[in-house]
């Protein structure tokens, strides 16, 4: 099918932000308080005084539903300088199914928020809520190009160096999401308008067609077929099948998950580095496919480090 591997900072219309707060339980998930501010119309806003997030609807190609088709933009608190505001956006997991949803990541996007970078953390249709092939991947695509239209209106955001981060399938979309510009232009997701270059992947099945051979048959489900009954879609959308080496991918996966073998980032990462990219794996000692996002988790601090460095870091210098 094709190839191989290889303004002045304007005024802000009324905003709706909301400030989050609330309570996170051991799988991640947050019980939120909210309340409402807005920011006067034609008001310059230079400070922030704390956390805010507002809640942005995405187009979509077809159908698009409002209870899925949207992301969350965290800003920190202070300086709103245009382009001072690292972007980190953050897409959720969950086998591609409808079970798991954007919540799983706030406690990360308000911690993230809080070190000083601008989160946002998209949702998506998924597999039992409309999604599936192609939707859920066309879906992350126009998520992921809605970051050109809010950055204009958030001139603050510094997006021409941004790290995306996914975890399980979620890091698998990530991943693609950081080379879809490698795409052909009749393929899902090609002809990007934003382009991230850093990705993370934490926990991610970053070569699908062998996690299909290890048993996964929710990767099967979710592009509608096997390798050999869909190749088209794998060659499209598999992470090792689509390396940019110019774009660094950082492979995160706990020594103990059994859900996603540390195997597929290990072949994943060597692939990446056998075409001169740069790409590095982080094994995290007895930690299981969960426990690497779960806030209330030891090992949670260190993912928000490896996250807050990422972001710092600018993709020319990550394989210092």
């Amino acid at each position: 099918m094709r190839r191989r591997s290889a303004q002045i900072f304007t005024s802000l219309a009324t905003i709706g932000v909301v400030l989050v707060a609330g309570c996170t339980d051991d799988d991640g998930a947050s019980s939120e308080q909210t309340t409402s501010a807005s920011i006067q119309d034609d008001a310059k806003v230079t400070s922030l005084s704390e956390v805010t997030v507002q809640r942005i609807d995405y187009p979509t190609l077809d159908g698009t539903d409002p209870e899925q088709n949207w992301g969350d933009l965290y800003l920190p608190a202070g300086p709103q300088n245009v382009d001072s505001i690292p972007l980190v956006v953050l897409i959720h997991g969950g086998a591609w199914q409808s079970q798991l949803g954007a919540n799983l990541f706030d406690p990360f996007a308000r911690d993230l928020a809080a070190k000083g970078m601008a989160v946002y953390n998209i949702e998506y249709r998924r597999v039992g809520s409309g999604g599936g092939w192609p939707t859920t991947f066309e879906d992350v695509s126009q998520a992921l190009d809605n970051v050109a239209a809010i950055d204009k209106k958030f001139p603050q955001l510094e997006t021409t160096d941004a790290l995306v981060v996914g975890h399980s399938a979620g890091a698998q979309l990530a991943v693609w999401g950081g080379t879809r510009h490698k795409l052909e232009s009749d393929e899902v997701g090609s002809n990007p308008k934003f382009r991230p270059t850093k990705v993370i992947s934490l926990a991610g099945p970053l070569d699908m067609v062998q996690a299909v051979k290890n048993g996964d048959d929710r990767i099967v489900t979710a592009l509608g077929g096997t390798p050999e009954q869909v190749p088209d879609r794998y060659t499209s959308v598999d992470p090792i099948q689509n390396i940019d080496p110019g774009t660094p991918v950082i492979a995160v996966h706990g020594t103990a998950d059994t859900v996603v073998l540390p195997s597929l980032s290990q072949r994943y990462v060597d692939a990446v580095n056998k075409q001169n990219g740069t790409g590095k794996v982080i094994l995290l000692d007895g930690e299981d496919h969960g426990s690497i996002v779960t806030s209330t988790k030891p090992v949670y601090g260190q993912i928000i480090d490896i996250i807050t460095d990422a972001s710092s870091t600018k993709a020319a210098d990550l394989d210092e």
